[in-house]
Order: C-alpha cells, then sequence, then structure tokens
C-alpha cells in the first residue's frame, strides 16, 4: 500500500482546505483521505492543516487520485508538492512539485509508478 502526501508549495492557504474537499466527494477515495500536520522549522510557526494524506491500494484509487488532482489543479493558480510514499516502510518513492500550468506532471508521475507495480 502507498501513501501520498499533498502539500501545498504556493497559493492561497485556503487552497489545502479546498483540496482536501475536492478529494474527499471523489467516491473512490471516501475514507482514504485525512489531514496531517507538518512540523514546523526551527523559525517556523505550523498550520493547523498542511499537508493531505491519500492512502492507496488495489482497486484503480491512484488513477481516482491522479485524475481528481489534474482536474483541481486546471482551475488553480496553485503549486503542490505530491510525495508517493510506502506506506509500511515510509520509504519515499518519487516526490515531484506540480505547478497548475502542469498538472498532467501527476498522470505521467501516476503511469510511470503504474508500470513499476509500486501504486495501484
Amino acid at each position: 500500500m502507498a501513501l501520498i502526501k499533498v502539500s501545498l508549495l504556493d497559493g492561497r492557504p485556503g487552497e489545502l482546505h479546498s483540496l482536501f474537499g475536492w478529494l474527499q466527494r471523489a467516491d473512490e477515495l471516501r475514507g482514504r483521505v485525512r489531514t496531517l500536520s507538518r512540523q514546523p522549522g526551527p523559525d517556523e510557526m505550523g498550520g493547523a492543516m498542511e499537508i493531505i494524506s491519500v492512502a492507496l491500494g488495489s482497486g484503480g484509487a491512484a488513477a481516482v487520485l491522479a485524475g481528481a488532482l489534474n482536474t483541481w489543479l486546471q482551475s488553480r493558480r496553485a503549486r503542490i508538492s505530491v510525495e508517493f510514499v510506502v506506506e509500511e516502510t515510509g520509504e519515499t518513492l518519487r516526490k515531484v512539485e506540480i505547478e497548475a500550468g502542469n498538472a498532467g506532471a501527476v498522470k505521467e508521475l501516476y503511469d510511470t509508478l503504474s508500470a513499476d507495480r509500486k501504486v495501484s
């Protein structure tokens, strides 16, 4: 099983809340989406919600997530970081930054990981 961590790199602070609500509305992702707080650095103040995590297993949830991120980004001027992590070990398989103008990179990243059979 893989865990996808999505964080906002730039954009309005409410964008992450918007994305969280967007992902929760996808039937295939229901019960798999939650929020996490990031540990603030020494000179930072932490926020209430700074990371969205999505647990992926079998059944095509990764394709649904890629499509949802792609659609959400098309109507935004945000830049996000998407990190694919093996849930059991915490190993980061891939981390990519995606801008609204390059939302197709989510699909390409999913295709690459699917070909390696790391995510389904």
